[in-house]
C-alpha cells in the first residue's frame, strides 16, 4: 500500500481529470479521495476522547508527536455506527485551512486500493433535489465492480468546524 501512496503524489486528481484514488468503504459502500490528500493509512490505535466535541469526533491521537484530530466518516455521514474491527483503519489526510495545513484522521470500515480513475470513467453527481446536500462529493467513478462515490475530503470536513479542535490539540 506504501509503495501506491508514494507513487499518487506527482499525479493530478481532478473531477475533470485522471487521478489516483484511495478507495474504502464505509456501510458497504465505495468511496475514493484523491491520493494526493492522503499522507499515511494508519491502524486504529488509541484515541483520547474531547469534551463537548460533535458526535462523529472521536478524539485525538498522538501520532509521532503530533496531536490530530480524529473523525468517524459513518458518523458524520450520519450512517450507522459499527463496532470497529481488525480492517478499520485511520486513513490521515491533509486539508487546507487559509495558507496552513491541517492534518485530520478519518476512521473507515476498511481501505479498498488505490485506483488510476480516467475523466472519462467520472460522471457528475446525479441531481438529488435542493433538498439534499451533495457539495462534498466531487462525482461518481464508474468501475467495472460498480460505482465509487468520490469525495471532496476538504468540503467534508469543513476545516473551519474542526479548526477548534486543532486550537485545543
Amino acid at each position: 500500500m506504501e509503495e501506491a501512496l508514494t507513487s499518487g503524489q506527482g499525479s493530478k486528481s481532478t473531477p475533470n481529470g485522471d487521478g489516483k484514488y484511495l478507495t474504502f468503504t464505509l456501510a458497504g459502500e465505495e468511496y475514493g479521495i484523491s491520493i494526493l490528500k492522503v499522507k499515511e493509512i494508519i491502524r486504529l490505535m488509541m484515541i483520547t476522547m474531547v469534551p463537548r466535541t460533535p458526535g462523529y469526533v472521536k478524539g485525538v491521537i498522538n501520532l509521532r508527536g503530533k496531536v490530530i484530530p480524529v473523525v468517524d466518516l459513518r458518523l458524520k455521514f450520519e450512517m450507522p455506527a459499527m463496532d470497529y474491527t481488525e480492517r478499520t483503519c485511520i486513513i490521515v489526510v491533509e486539508i487546507r485551512k487559509d495558507a496552513a495545513s491541517i492534518l485530520i484522521g478519518i476512521v473507515v470500515d476498511a481501505v479498498s486500493e488505490v485506483l488510476n480513475i480516467k475523466a472519462g470513467d467520472i460522471e457528475e453527481t446525479p441531481d438529488f433535489g435542493n433538498r439534499l446536500q451533495t457539495d462534498f462529493v466531487l462525482g461518481m467513478a464508474k468501475a467495472a465492480e460498480g460505482i465509487k462515490i468520490l469525495l471532496d475530503i476538504e468540503r467534508v470536513l469543513q476545516a473551519g468546524k474542526l479548526e477548534n479542535m486543532n486550537m485545543a490539540a
